[in-house]
């Protein structure tokens, strides 16, 4: 009997030699299977990278242009020309008596109230994975017609007109800038995080800056 099984199964350490080559084997095909998956897995990460744009993309700002008020008391409020509104979304709406380059300059500021604040970001390109003080505040003049390049915080100091305007203030130094907007802030500092508006109802102090405004307005 032992004869017979020896010829159909082979010696012990013939059976042995075998179980490691099929151990071995199989551990091949394993990390095959999982060196397929990695790669396409890899491959579906760079499609869905291409398929991000490259700047910064807010599709709530287009959806609330195309919306009304939240409320009945919003609506009162821009009908009644007292100044312009943010709502809990962190976008704003301008008064309806607002020129246009106001309208312009809210709109713009929608689009970017929620990036994330990039140091540098906005300068050198409009459109920005995220935006500084100074490319926040350049992106939305230039929506309005009042800039043609990106400035820094500096540079606006000598931005247009000096003094308080009507409809727009911008406040800037060396270091910061922000504006009002038909009474609201718009400002990269004094948000709760990273994502919250830019927007602000909470006024600041403006010791330090110097204000600006674009003639007219």
């Amino acid at each position: 009997m032992l004869a017979e099984m020896t010829r159909r199964l082979g010696t012990p350490r013939r059976v042995t030699l075998t179980a490691r080559r099929h151990a071995r084997r199989a551990a091949q095909i394993a990390a095959r299977i999982r060196a397929a998956e990695r790669a396409r897995a890899a491959a579906a990460a760079r499609r869905a990278a291409a398929a991000q744009p490259a700047y910064w993309v807010d599709s709530g700002a287009a959806a609330l242009a195309a919306s009304n008020p939240t409320s009945t008391e919003e609506a009162a409020w821009l009908q009644g020309g007292r100044g312009g509104w943010v709502e809990p979304s962190g976008f704003a709406r301008a008064p309806v008596n607002a020129p246009d380059a106001i309208k312009a300059v809210i709109v713009a500021g929608n689009q970017i109230a929620r990036s994330p604040y990039i140091w540098g970001g906005g300068h050198g390109q409009w459109q920005d994975k995220g935006y500084d003080c100074s490319g926040s505040v350049s992106y939305a003049l230039a929506a309005g017609g009042m800039l043609g390049y990106t400035q820094t915080s500096g540079q606006l100091m000598n931005w247009g007109a000096p003094g308080p305007g009507r409809w727009l203030t911008i406040y800037a130094n060396d270091g910061h800038v922000f504006m009002y907007v038909a009474g609201l802030r718009f400002d990269t500092s004094g948000r709760a995080g990273d994502h919250s508006s830019r927007w602000q109802l909470a006024p600041r102090t403006a010791d330090g800056f110097v204000a600006r405004h674009y003639p007219g307005l």
